[in-house]
């Protein structure tokens, strides 16, 4: 199989082309800078802006199978640049793929196309919301919409949702918690007691290789979306609280409600879009819920419909991680989450 992996020099991006190169696959990852670490593993680099239509003729002429994994992640920055790479950018990839004669397109979209506005537990499927509280999730939605109504007889398409991505090599989640814990920026948002789904980035990565091989079989999952994750929630802060100590961060005891954090956030998120301030903000609406609320998922259509199962536990999982983590020296990332 030939097949292409946008954002294959990222963080999931990589594990995916690994894993495909592991089972003797012809691999090319598009990307906008070089990475000679994937260039070694056997896979071809590609330059390419996703935002430029035509550089994206060449790059998936004679594939199979697309794996569309780059985008702009976080929780801040310009509506324009969010569209303009998730939404716009996924519009050239569908065109330019169906153009090429591509049969099979994976998308990575988020669990936060459906809003972080309420508890989410259980669900296996939900309706877009009306309104999102950040531009990440809003684009993330607006791409997605286009991948499912792009499926037909000549490309099928899927779209995956995994949840908190985590892992070694995680250069945005786990860091940026830790660092803020051990300078003591870090609160308790809410009561303590939300429930949410974390996803193993190998996990993760066998999820898009089990939806390639579902939408070659002829699967029900063409032009469907499905929740990805470990398939075993966690107390969130409780998991922190137990993991923190072991990679050398004290454990997180101050309290902020979600009523006081959406409020800070509301006034931050002024201040930054007002004033020219730099960075970002340290809370948000969107932060304030996503920290707050329980966010967990059913897994039975992704195991009945992808042959989807985690292969890697939670508490395995957080073993490695830790044991990555220290080996690292605890470095700090940038703030992303999905």
């Amino acid at each position: 199989m030939r097949a292409l992996v946008t954002g294959g020099g990222g963080f999931l991006g990589k594990r995916i082309v690994e894993l495909l190169l592991a089972e003797g696959h012809e691999v090319r990852f598009l990307a906008r800078n070089r990475y000679p670490e994937v260039e070694a593993l056997g896979a071809r680099a590609w330059a390419a802006d996703l935002r430029q239509a035509s550089a994206l003729e060449d790059a998936v002429r004679g594939v199979e199978v697309v794996f569309h994994v780059a985008g702009k992640a976080g929780f801040w920055g310009s509506r324009a640049e969010y569209f303009s790479i998730n939404a716009d950018g996924t519009a050239n990839l569908l065109e330019a793929a169906r153009a090429a004669g591509v049969k099979r397109f994976v998308y990575t979209s988020t669990p936060s196309v459906i809003g972080y506005g309420a508890d989410a537990c259980g669900l296996s499927e939900a309706p877009y919301p009306a309104e999102h509280l950040s531009f990440y999730p809003e684009s993330k939605a607006a791409a997605e919409r286009m991948v499912l109504a792009a499926n037909g007889p000549d490309l099928v398409t899927v779209s995956l949702r995994p949840h908190l991505i985590f892992g070694p090599g995680d250069p945005h989640l786990l860091p940026n918690v830790v660092h803020a814990a051990k300078v003591g920026r870090m609160a308790i948002i809410g009561d303590g007691a939300n429930t949410v789904d974390l996803t193993y980035v190998d996990n993760a990565a066998w999820a898009h290789l089990d939806a390639e091989r579902a939408l070659a079989g002829g699967a029900p999952c063409a032009g469907r979306a499905y929740f990805i994750s470990n398939g075993e929630p966690v107390r969130l802060w409780d998991w922190l609280n137990q993991l923190l100590p072991r990679v050398g961060a004290g454990t997180i005891s101050r309290r902020l409600s979600l009523k006081a954090a959406t409020r800070i956030g509301a006034v931050m998120e002024w201040m930054w879009r007002t004033l020219p301030l730099r960075g970002e903000p340290r809370m948000t609406r969107f932060l304030a819920s996503a920290f707050a609320r329980s966010h967990w998922y059913d897994m039975g259509p992704a195991a009945r419909d992808l042959g989807y199962r985690a292969r890697v536990p939670m508490a395995e999982a957080t073993d490695r991680t830790v044991a990555w983590f220290l080996q690292q020296g605890g470095g700090r990332g940038e703030g992303r989450s999905r």
